[in-house]
């Protein structure tokens, strides 16, 4: 994989927040991830009246990375309106985990960091194969 350009990522994430609708909160979000392909993926954040279905940009960027044919994350921005760097929220950390996995560096106000510190001890696949194994055993006679 190529050297990751972090001032790009950011950029791109920064114009997909122009898009963010967020008319309850005014708390635009946007978030860009560079894919195993060297494709990058965008998301915005899209409010609802109904907050509880509110998506978060993430939400939509993991949406334009199975849409676009999948693949894995390896770099991930996401910024606020001013375009600083912040944290995803816990929700949205374990679906980057999910299409990321441990390996997924991620840009926080801190500076980079693997998932691994951003979600430590995160509930992944792994964790439905083993129930699932520990089922199959037990439906042996």
């Amino acid at each position: 994989m190529a050297k990751i350009d972090w001032d790009a990522l950011r950029e791109r994430a920064r114009d997909a927040m122009t898009r963010a609708y967020a008319p309850y909160s005014g708390y635009s979000v946007g978030a860009a991830a560079l894919v195993d392909d060297g494709r990058v993926v965008e998301g915005c954040n899209v409010e609802n009246a109904a907050y509880g279905v509110t998506l978060c940009a993430e939400c939509g960027l993991v949406s334009s990375l199975v849409a676009g044919g999948g693949g894995r994350l390896v770099a991930f921005t996401c910024v606020d309106a001013r375009g600083a760097t912040i944290m995803p929220c816990g929700r949205c950390r374990q679906l980057l985990w999910e299409h990321g996995g441990p390996e997924l560096l991620v840009d926080t106000p801190r500076g980079t960091a693997p998932m691994t510190e951003v979600l430590p001890q995160a509930f992944g696949p792994h964790d439905l194969e083993v129930v699932e194994e520990f089922y199959e055993e037990e439906a042996q006679p």
